[in-house]
């Protein structure tokens, strides 16, 4: 599953995004985002020969956000990973930013796919937008993060973000002293749900005696409104806290309180050294490189592609210079056994929190029934809501 994003933005902030877009989706394809910027064409590869031959044309490639690359997370990696691809293809790609999940994606879609070849989209409610679009604009390559839809030219890319959580979580099982942990969770989607899961199992594969008390604020970037959370689980005594929103709103609350914190997405450190646990992060990259490479030499297939430790597409952030080094290590430890598949994290047995058995004994879960996941294991405290 891809993350239902959601950005907080105005009607003014929608409107000047769509008359930008409308501006740099014409005349002469020049790059904007919807705050404006510098004018730039796209890159052409010159070829090797005489005056007279004809410049071998890169794509013209565009990135729709679901918020700003300043959110120092989702969109901040994103944004890390297209300038990465840039640099190693000479291309210089068009931004969308604060694009809503609405018809106005797929507003703003369809204009990029009128003069660009290649649209990321990197927002789960992006999907069917963008599926609607790729149907009508067959001969542009749609790519759509953490979705499940496809198309001949539409593919879709997201990775095994569960690993890095169950890292994160014997981390915090290892560093809590009252066994009381907390977790802000963002929308009660799958994708939130499996990773709060797998956090909850690393935990107690190191502390089977800590609990792991959830708070929803539906929300992927509000500070306040994930500050008040936070608050909320450190008034309940947790000492330690994770987050699955963009903003460090969650780890500064906890700093102020002298207990221990991660975010998402990306290495949150500098927010908070001392009071930093770590997090799972993303790298893009590498796959956005790829794909546009592969695109270029005409071997571009669609597909849904699942990125894990081991192609680095998932990985999780340094862990803070206050955790001791014998946490480090194990952490570290169970990476690699993650990786060379010594170790699976939805591996039975496993319960959910009413006590019935969700994964027997030596049973896996598959990718497919991750994906879907709508329960709790035991030792997570809290609802889900319908």
């Amino acid at each position: 599953m891809k993350p239902y994003k959601k950005a907080m933005f105005t009607g003014a902030a929608l409107l000047l995004s769509l008359v930008l877009v409308l501006s740099g989706c014409s005349g002469n394809n020049a790059n904007k985002n919807a705050n404006g910027g510098a004018t730039t064409k796209p890159t052409e590869a010159a070829t090797e020969g005489t005056a007279t031959d004809e410049p071998a044309k890169l794509p013209r490639v565009a990135f729709v956000y679901i918020g700003p690359p300043g959110d120092g997370g989702w969109t901040f990696e994103h944004d890390k990973g297209r300038l990465y691809m840039e640099e190693k293809l000479g291309i210089k790609a068009d931004t969308v930013e604060n694009v809503p999940e609405s018809a106005d994606a797929e507003r703003i879609i369809t204009e990029l796919a009128q003069n660009h070849d290649v649209i990321f989209t990197t927002s789960f409610g992006y999907m069917d937008y963008t599926l609607n679009v790729a149907k009508k604009f067959p001969d542009v390559k749609f790519l759509h993060t953490a979705g499940y839809k496809t198309n001949d030219n539409m593919g879709t890319f997201f990775g095994k973000n569960y690993d890095a959580s169950y890292l994160s979580g014997i981390a915090a099982g290892k560093v809590t002293k009252k066994n009381v942990i907390g977790y802000v969770g963002a929308f009660p989607i799958p994708e939130v749900i499996y990773n709060i899961n797998a956090f909850a199992l690393g935990v107690q594969s190191v502390n089977p005696d800590a609990k792991v008390s959830v708070v929803w604020t539906n929300t992927w970037y509000d500070p306040t409104t994930e500050r008040q959370a936070a608050v909320s689980l450190l008034d309940k005594g947790a000492d330690v806290l994770l987050a699955y929103q963009d903003s460090p709103a969650t780890l500064q609350a906890a700093a102020e309180r002298g207990a221990m914190a991660g975010g998402n997405d990306s290495d949150m450190t500098r927010f908070a050294p001392e009071a930093y646990l770590t997090n799972p992060i993303w790298n893009w990259g590498p796959y956005y490189t790829k794909t546009v490479q592969d695109i270029i030499d005409g071997t571009w297939k669609s597909e849904q592609y699942s990125g894990s430790l081991a192609d680095g597409m998932v990985d999780i952030a340094p862990i803070g210079p206050s955790v001791p080094e014998d946490v480090k290590t194990l952490v570290t430890d169970t990476k690699a056994k993650l990786i060379n598949g010594e170790l699976n994290v939805f591996t039975g047995p496993i319960t959910d929190a009413s006590g019935a058995v969700k994964v027997e004994e030596g049973k896996t879960l598959t990718l497919d029934d991750i994906l879907v996941m709508d329960w709790f294991v035991k030792g997570v405290e809290g609802t889900i809501p319908k």
